[in-house]
């Protein structure tokens, strides 16, 4: 590239990077208008036109980071690992962006800026008549520049969805955006509804509540918007940090210290991003490379970050897209989701955190010498504004009940504090940098659940989604199982070519309401649609958080993600297990649930023992037959029948007994580490 080129390629790119400032900052003006019931310019604003407004500034930003060519997620993957691996550091921004990175990012082709002018002045227009849209009944008779609007926002929704999501899910939104122009048609009785003509369909899709502008995007809106803003100021203050030397104090010294850091740097991030992905490419090239040096082999170490990084969407307080969503579908205040959630996600990670404690010991790996680790205390006082912010919004969420106004407050917080303090301080690069990412992060989530919005509209619109649960129940009787395996298994089937928002938003139509018919708690219904959605983020083919830990580790892509499903067996047991004892996510009294979190957090331990043929505590190995018993048992003890609940403790507690009295065993191999380590400390 010429100097020429180089210095026109950068101030086209200083352009689109205060573009993006500019629509972020005003879309986030018209949420906080709307989230505090502030409007300056007249009375609080209808939710269509909130809604508008909002897909105004924040859609257009979808056709300036994402290009209309998408990338393949493995080689996205391996892209943003390489990009990870070299980024730059705090002290490096002060200075201002990297030019041939800012270049590269805004790299706006002619085209894509046009798509961008269109989608913003659609949802302007649309916005200014949201009042006529609502009065004179646009959704069934608009006028005809309303209704050519109408066909290219619902393009736009579709392309916008195709660039963020991929070609799968939106073949199937379209399909469903398709279905009310030919249900009456469709010879399947139970696929049969209300049909529509062109013009209908475009104006209900564009102009109603029921589709775009659904109760997907209506939550979005609402809540998502404050949630990300606050995980990018966490991480973009110095929150990243401070949770990774978090977990290295607490864990570093412990055996296997490296990889205990790893499940807890992990489990942090999930707080902050809910996506698996960029979990693993944040946290993963410090701790994969650590795992790989205190002795895992490079499967190991790939399988135990892509494992841990998956929980960040079923991690409180912060989770994935889809919790926010079950807020709306099941309407609850997010709090109680966020507590239903906390049992599950500790049980996740304990049963990784033993798993990885197990095969330390097998291994004889030690951890990390103590004069190389943070100090807990330090780490601790240097992080107090951290501590304070995770405080205030668990106290706004829990006690004030407040989940839209929680996270904005929270920012403020953090931003006030990051501004005043010496270290980390926020400088006007570091604001600048925290508003384009959230704008990026915003306009990804904005494009995703406005395309599947369009899912639903074609269902409610045909009336069909009110006979899909029924049919379904009537189809396999009052058999639980079938159907939680049935839910199961599509779950994980639509996970592999959709996101997580979009395969809950599809099933909690069709599959959810079922499982609550049968009985079945309604948050642990919803829970286990998101549950099993994750799945395919470590289990092959897909995969993509373990191809991405592949890519740090250099390993095999699906042999790491072999490795994850086996690192990750609890996940595939949890969900059907909180689905018939609703005191795993907090639905009993609190005797009950305390109970079954103690008994489980054992069945987890015990399950984890068996998968890795190591018991710890009892520090001995395990044969084939004991493995099988324990794992079964360990199973048992999460099922809410007192009778096999009090058998499997029998039988884990025997077993331990007589493990105990058995000679130990040599380790199969000796850790790299310094020898001076202890091998229990941090346990």
């Amino acid at each position: 590239m010429t100097d020429t080129a180089s210095f026109r390629a950068s101030a086209n790119a200083r352009i689109w990077r205060w573009v993006s400032i500019v629509l972020t900052i005003a879309g986030t003006a018209v949420v906080l208008s709307q989230v505090f019931l502030w409007n300056p310019f007249g009375p609080t604003m209808l939710t269509n036109q909130f809604l508008y407004f909002a897909l105004a500034f924040f859609l257009p930003q979808v056709f300036i980071y994402f290009r209309i060519r998408k990338v393949n997620p493995a080689k996205e993957a391996a892209a943003a690992t390489e990009e990870a691996e070299s980024a730059p550091t705090l002290e490096s921004h002060e200075h201002g962006p990297d030019p041939v990175t800012e270049a590269k990012t805004f790299n706006v082709p002619w085209y894509d800026a046009l798509i961008a002018a269109i989608a913003f002045g659609t949802n302007i227009y649309l916005g200014l008549h949201s009042e006529d849209i609502v009065n004179f009944g646009w959704d069934f008779a608009a006028p005809p520049f309303a209704i050519v609007l109408s066909y290219v926002l619902w393009v736009l929704v579709l392309e916008a969805l195709r660039r963020t999501a991929g070609l799968i899910v939106t073949i199937i939104a379209l399909i469903f955006s398709l279905y009310p122009m030919i249900s009456a048609s469709i010879p399947v009785p139970v696929l049969q509804g209300v049909q529509y003509d062109s013009n209908g369909a475009a104006r209900q899709h564009a102009l109603g509540v029921d589709s775009i502008l659904g109760l997907p995007l209506q939550t979005a809106a609402a809540l998502l918007v404050g949630f990300l803003i606050f995980g990018v100021a966490l991480q973009r203050t110095g929150g990243a940090d401070f949770f990774i030397d978090l977990a290295r104090s607490l864990f570093g010294r412990a055996r296997g210290g490296s990889a205990k850091i790893a499940v807890g740097s992990s489990a942090a991030m999930g707080m902050m991003s809910g996506s698996a992905v960029s979990n693993v490419l944040t946290t993963g090239p410090m701790t994969i490379p650590a795992m790989k040096k205190a002795g895992y082999p490079g499967l190991y170490a790939g399988g135990i970050e892509a494992t841990a990084a998956t929980g960040g969407s079923i991690t409180p307080p912060i989770m994935g897209t889809a919790a926010f969503l079950m807020v709306s579908f099941l309407g609850i205040p997010y709090s109680e989701v966020a507590l239903a959630a906390a049992i599950p996600a500790l049980l996740y990670y304990l049963g990784i955190f033993f798993q990885v404690d197990a095969y330390a010991a097998r291994k004889g790996l030690r951890g990390e010498p103590k004069d190389r680790l943070p100090r807990l205390v330090a780490t601790l006082v240097a992080g107090w504004p951290y501590i304070l912010a995770i405080g205030v919004l668990l106290f706004l969420l829990v006690v004030q009940r407040d989940e839209a106004k929680a996270p904005f407050l929270t920012v403020a917080l953090l931003i006030v504090i990051a501004l005043l303090r010496k270290a980390n301080r926020l400088t006007v690069h570091g604001i600048r940098d925290l508003v384009l990412a959230s704008g990026r992060a915003i306009a990804e989530i904005v494009g995703i659940i406005a395309g599947v919005g369009l899912i639903i509209g074609g269902l409610s619109m045909t009336g069909v989604s009110l006979s899909l649960a029924r049919e379904l129940v009537a189809a396999v009787g009052d058999n639980v199982l079938l159907i939680l395996i049935a839910g199961a298994l599509t779950s994980f089937v639509l996970g592999m070519g959709m996101t997580v928002s979009a395969v809950y938003v599809f099933l909690s139509i069709v599959m959810a309401p079922a499982l609550v018919a049968l009985d079945i708690n309604p948050v642990a219904a919803h829970l286990f649609v998101i549950y099993w959605a994750t799945a395919s983020y470590i289990t092959p083919p897909v995969a993509l958080a373990a191809f991405a830990a592949a890519g740090i580790a250099k390993t095999p892509p699906m042999q790491t993600g072999f490795m994850a499903m086996k690192l990750g067996a609890v996940k595939y047991v949890i969900p059907f297990c909180f689905a018939l004892n609703p005191a795993l996510v907090a639905q009993d009294s609190f005797g009950n649930v305390m109970l079954a979190l103690v008994l489980s957090i054992i069945g987890v331990f015990a399950m984890a023992s068996g998968f890795e043929g190591y018991m710890p505590f009892v520090e001995r190995q395990l044969n084939v037959v004991e493995r099988v018993i324990v794992s079964v048992a360990g199973v048992c003890m999460l099922l809410p029948e007192p009778i096999t609940t009090w058998v499997g403790l029998g039988v884990v507690v025997a077993l331990a007994i007589l493990l105990r009295l058995r000679p130990p065993s040599t380790p199969e191999a000796a850790s790299p580490a310094s020898p001076e380590v202890s091998t229990t400390a941090g346990r």
